[in-house]
């Protein structure tokens, strides 16, 4: 009876989720050009790499990707909560629960930097080369480290809507979140760009738990942000 109770209690959280993620979906189809144009800063930022530097080496590249990768989840995921106007939010306050909310909003920043993510790096072996020894190994930890990006930029995106300093209170937060996620994702890559060095697991591990803290902390603390 139980299991019974909670299967028809966790229907409609998910069709409330899904509701929301269906919104932001069609809201980036109907407006093409900001999804063009993060594909266009993708092209534009790789190709000048390539004039650049044509084929840097291996901790160059690895250092490279991942710091477009920032600017990448930066331009795509801020824009979430920017685009949703006073009005707008006054609604969904009425008709929604602000953990769907969220929640909605980091399942598809999520969806969304993961396509970038595979983008950018077809885009980066096709002109910059391809250093990499363990393809799949590294294709993982791109789609794990786009993930954990857009998790952390959603959150604050959420905080700096409601401050109105969107670029300051993100450039001001950011900074000390997202340092270590870098700097684990480059050390997990690292591994891949040479056969000889063994993978972690444990760091794995310790990115995973990191997402899920900073998903707990969205959950826990955007309802105070809901209710300004």
């Amino acid at each position: 009876m139980n299991i019974i109770n909670q299967q028809n209690h966790t229907q409609p959280v998910l069709k409330a989720v899904f509701t929301l993620f269906r919104k932001d979906l069609l809201l980036e189809i109907r407006q093409q050009y900001s999804f063009y144009g993060i594909l266009l800063y993708i092209a534009a930022t790789i190709f000048v790499l390539f004039m650049a530097v044509e084929e840097p080496e291996k901790e160059i590249w690895n250092g490279l990707f991942w710091v477009i990768q920032l600017f990448i989840c930066i331009n795509a995921v801020a824009k979430s909560f920017m685009q949703e106007t006073k009005a707008r939010m006054l609604y969904f306050y009425t008709v929604s629960s602000p953990v769907h909310f969220v929640v909605a909003k980091i399942l598809f920043n999520s969806v969304l930097m993961l396509a970038m993510t595979t983008i950018s790096l077809g885009l980066f072996f096709a002109f910059i080369g391809n250093p990499i020894q363990k393809i799949g190994a590294f294709f993982g930890i791109a789609l794990l480290g786009g993930f954990s990006l857009s998790m952390v930029f959603t959150f604050l995106a959420a905080i700096a809507a409601k401050a109105r300093q969107n670029a300051a209170i993100m450039a001001v937060l950011g900074f000390p979140l997202i340092i270590p996620q870098l700097m684990l994702l480059m050390k997990l890559s690292q591994s891949t760009l040479r056969a000889d060095i063994p993978f972690h697991w444990n760091d794995i591990l310790l990115l995973i738990a990191m997402d899920l803290l900073v998903g707990l902390l969205s959950v826990i603390l955007f309802p105070f942000l809901w209710k300004d």
